[in-house]
């Protein structure tokens, strides 16, 4: 079942801030941090589990088992990338079920042509409007609970340019979309303008680190008509540059002793929950032992 607490946020209102999560380790740290919401990054799930590109390359059976290790192991709401549906319209039906077993509280759909890329790449092919618009019909009516959101999101404006990607927007939200996602504006004139457009649903902007949408403050955000902003990028390019450095340290030094400031392995631990298996096995020791 999808979790009614980030469906009853947006509803009341409260702007969403949702950072990436890629792994179990991301997904536990950032569960601690008291956010409305996690956003499980295709990007870099595929590039954690995989190692390659997000460049369609995934598959749903790629994806469903990480997205549901990574909702069933939180307690904070995720919605999911999934990329085009994997598909048609039967693969979308299939996907968004399965997102939803699987424990997630939302999906992302987006209407690019087969495969698919990465939103802020370039080379984005889109299919028609009235194709995506039926998937989002089918996606709305395989949802099993209606605090399922569907996320609708389109990559029109790099290829397209703004006003048919607002078009999208609004054609989406008719389909049913819960969240309509306009991806990688350019400029924040152009971030005002679809916070104008009156697309009729709560919008999401996508804060990418070095993309092509300029990186806005919250508070902006909202003021300009945006409901919710997703950070898919900011945990698996900490990680990455602090993995860089570490090795870099260990290869140049021959140790580890000066790496400065880490985790902890003792933080390590109680995140991953060695203290409740200690616990457990203090409790079930055989006597005498």
């Amino acid at each position: 079942m999808a979790d009614p607490r980030l469906k009853s946020a947006l509803d009341a209102g409260r702007f969403i801030v949702a950072p990436g999560i890629f792994d179990l380790i991301s997904a536990r740290v950032a569960d601690g941090m008291g956010f409305d919401c996690l956003y499980v990054t295709g990007f870099g799930t595929v590039a954690s589990h995989l190692g390659v590109a997000d460049a369609g390359i995934a598959t749903y059976t790629d994806m469903v088992g990480r997205v549901g290790a990574m909702a069933q192991g939180v307690r904070t709401p995720v919605i999911a990338d999934a990329d085009t549906g994997y598909g048609g319209l039967l693969n979308v039906r299939h996907t968004v079920q399965g997102y939803e077993a699987a424990g997630a509280s939302g999906i992302q759909l987006e209407d690019q042509e087969m495969p698919k890329k990465c939103g802020h790449t370039p080379g984005r092919r889109v299919i028609p409007a009235e194709e995506m618009a039926l998937k989002i019909r089918v996606a709305v009516d395989a949802r099993r609970d209606p605090d399922f959101l569907i996320v609708a999101r389109t990559d029109a404006r790099t290829t397209l340019g703004l006003e048919e990607a607002i078009r999208r927007g609004r054609i989406f939200a008719e389909a049913g979309a819960d969240i309509v996602f306009i991806e990688s504006p350019e400029s924040e004139a152009e971030m005002e303008a679809i916070g104008r457009a009156g697309i009729g649903r709560p919008l999401l902007a996508n804060m990418v680190e070095g993309g092509r949408t300029p990186i806005l403050p919250a508070e902006r955000l909202r003021a300009i008509g945006y409901a919710m902003a997703i950070y898919p990028a900011i945990g698996f390019l900490a990680a990455t540059a602090a993995l860089e450095r570490a090795y870099a340290h260990l290869k140049a030094h021959g140790d580890s002793t000066a790496i400065g400031e880490s985790y902890g392995f003792k933080r390590m631990t109680e995140l991953m929950g060695f203290p409740e298996v200690w616990e457990f096995e203090k409790s079930w020791a055989v006597k005498g032992e």
